[in-house]
């Protein structure tokens, strides 16, 4: 799609009065315009997390995803908008789709280009659709899935996607049609520490069975011959020496575990820093000489704590777990954040006490054949993600669960 197709309207609902334009920069939506629309809790759903991917060049053509953000109007005024991007690949997105992509190949169809409402690096559950208080939220969908239908068409995108939704968004882009159908839907789960107004980490080891508490303390105390120090520090009391400690344990924990350097770079680190100050924090584990060794990302909103970047410089048991689940426990329980976060699955939180929480996605394939197979296999996925949720349920490590 170009610059030109980019800005044209589309009238979605005559009785509404309904139009669509699409803008290839967050920059060309005011931030006040996107955030007084989203008016979420969330971190990334801010208008300076966006712009700092795109700005940074995180986020671009060049990385994959080309920016194609969608803005409703109603006669002259935003109505809503939505976060929307052009995918060349399927990186980056935590709902996975190669299986789809792998039998388009097989049959010689093109599945990339496709569409895809999410937070790039980003699987956090949030508002995809920022909608007016006065704005019914189903019509606001049905317009949507029309005109990401007609667009997918006309522009040889295979799909649209929008990922990670809230129940109530989830609810009505379910329910809205494109042509005779309903969008497909997707069951997913992830693992989030829920806080039960407890004192002290000590009194949420209480809420364990004993011998989870007892292996919770052994996985701790591996740390102690290292005399590791650990220290959260907000973003406004960063320095640019911290963060280049933090970008160099990124980059080597990732390059370690994907042979990449990272999706992010310093500057979109820097950038959210001094745009968003009270909504992130860094956690620097330090040696004896006072040598950052490891650090971790953490953003946090009014109820919610997310763990979602960390990286170490040396190999030591039981480092990770403490830098990304431990020590951000123990943040909540002392900030009185209800929920934690720790990013995408990892059915190895459930014996730290994470439980199974669902998340939801909903789909689009405008190839009849293909759209009957992919409905057929989300409708078994779900039954086995339940069926899988069930399971974990049954082994949190809560001495009620156990009971």
């Amino acid at each position: 799609m170009d610059k030109q197709q980019a800005k044209e309207s589309t009238d979605l609902n005559s009785d509404f009065q309904l139009r669509a334009e699409f803008v290839e920069s967050i920059d060309a939506i005011s931030p006040r315009t996107w955030d007084r629309l989203m008016d979420d809790n969330n971190p990334f759903n801010n208008h300076a997390y966006l712009a700092a991917l795109e700005r940074s060049g995180c986020v671009c053509q060049r990385t994959g995803w080309k920016p194609l953000h969608l803005v409703v109007y109603h006669l002259t005024d935003i109505v809503a908008v939505m976060p929307l991007y052009i995918k060349s690949h399927s990186y980056g997105e935590y709902i996975f789709d190669w299986a789809w992509a792998e039998a388009y190949e097989r049959h010689q169809i093109p599945y990339y280009p496709k569409l895809v409402s999410a937070i790039p690096f980003t699987p956090v559950t949030g508002k995809r659709i920022g909608i007016a208080a006065d704005m019914p939220l189903l019509i606001v969908c049905d317009a949507i899935t029309q005109v990401l239908g007609d667009i997918s068409i006309e522009n040889g995108f295979s799909s649209w996607h929008c990922l990670f939704l809230p129940k109530a968004q989830f609810s009505s882009m379910s329910q809205a049609h494109t042509a005779e159908n309903a969008c497909l839907t997707r069951l997913s789960t992830q693992f989030h520490w829920h806080n039960r107004d407890y004192k002290d980490f000590d009194g949420f080891l209480m809420s364990l069975t004993s011998r989870k508490r007892k292996d919770i303390n052994k996985e701790r105390g591996k740390l102690t011959p290292h005399k590791l120090s650990f220290e959260f520090v907000a973003a406004s009391d960063t320095t640019a020496a911290m963060w280049q400690s933090f970008y160099a344990c990124y980059r080597q924990t990732y390059a370690k575990r994907s042979g990449h350097a990272g999706y992010l770079n310093l500057a979109f680190f820097e950038s959210i820093a001094n745009t968003m100050p009270d909504n992130v924090l860094l956690l620097l584990v330090q040696d004896t000489q006072g040598q950052v060794v490891a650090s971790a990302l953490y953003f946090k909103s009014t109820t919610h704590l997310y763990g979602r970047y960390w990286g170490s410089l040396v190999d030591i048991d039981g480092l990770h777990f403490e830098t990304c689940y431990y020590q951000g426990i123990e943040y909540c329980i002392t900030e009185k954040l209800q929920v934690f976060d720790a990013g995408a699955q990892g059915e190895h939180k459930v014996s730290r006490g994470f439980e199974p929480i669902a998340t939801y996605s909903t789909h689009e394939i405008t190839h009849p054949e293909f759209r009957s197979a992919i409905e057929s296999f989300t409708l078994q996925e779900a039954d086995n993600i339940k069926s899988y949720m069930q399971q974990l349920t049954s082994k949190l490590p809560y001495r009620q669960a156990a009971d």
